[in-house]
């Protein structure tokens, strides 16, 4: 088993069926496991009814009430490190990103030597579609806010859109990841950054969803400012990178410093 595509799940009952086949479709090997956290618009119920046709290729976990993004992607490391899987995805359900796009960052990460692949608006070719003024402002000033707070090489701080291989989860300690929002998705990248991995960005187009509401709100936007600065200022101190390591995870295994 070698990839698997983790989606988070929340009220995603008019998207969800069609990015399963969009990546089914593909005919590349992936697996798909969705995370739904407790939909009261039945999402969970149509995964559900569609696994008897993938069988052993579409799982589903379900958890009980909103429990936040952050805490879903790592219920899927979990699971997927568990279960011998090289490369696990980060995908959103709503078609703000590609499916076919999949195959790019696995390659970058399979051919191209990175050890997270990015699927990034803000490098050469990478663009958002659809997104009014506010958010775009709100998207790039972040970014920008982020890269100059912790000096981190990632000019997509907050992308969503991820390919990690194993060893950089297996290496990661969880337990040092505290954000759920967008802070969730600057903290593992500035994990695996400080912990000597290398980050590739891949250019995508971001489309804003056309189906469903969005997940975005201020208290998303809030963790995202005050935890940049919560996750540069831990890092200051000197056992900050000892403590991001899995205490089990064999030192000889971590790239170098």
């Amino acid at each position: 088993m070698e990839k698997i595509v983790i989606i988070p799940t929340y009220n995603e009952k008019e998207n969800i069926q069609t990015i399963v086949h969009a990546v089914f479709s593909l005919q590349q090997g992936y697996h798909i496991l969705v995370i739904d956290d407790g939909s009261p618009d039945g999402t969970a119920a149509i995964v559900r009814a569609m696994m008897p046709a993938y069988p052993g290729q579409l799982f589903l976990e379900e958890r009980k009430g909103k429990l936040g993004l952050g805490t879903a992607y790592i219920h899927g490391f979990k699971w997927s490190l568990d279960r011998g899987y090289r490369f696990i995805f980060e995908m959103d359900a709503d078609f703000s990103h590609n499916p076919k796009d999949l195959e790019r960052l696995y390659l970058a990460c399979k051919a191209e030597g990175a050890d997270v692949a990015v699927g990034s608006r803000y490098v050469p070719g990478g663009k958002t579609e659809n997104w009014p003024l506010d958010r775009q402002l709100y998207s790039k000033g972040g970014a920008l806010y982020t890269k100059l707070i912790t000096w981190m090489p990632v000019n997509d701080p907050t992308a969503g859109f991820v390919c990690y291989t194993k060893e950089v989860l297996e290496t990661i300690n969880f337990d040092m990841i505290g954000f759920v929002g967008y802070a969730f998705q600057i903290e593992m990248k500035f994990a695996a950054w400080k912990l000597g991995f290398r980050i590739k960005e891949v250019p995508i187009t971001f489309v804003d969803r056309k189906i469903g509401v969005s997940k975005m709100s201020k208290g998303i936007i809030k963790e995202g400012v005050l935890g940049v600065l919560s996750i540069q200022w831990k890092s200051l101190f000197k056992n900050y990178r000892k403590k991001l390591k899995n205490p089990d995870v064999a030192s000889s295994r971590m790239p170098a410093a």
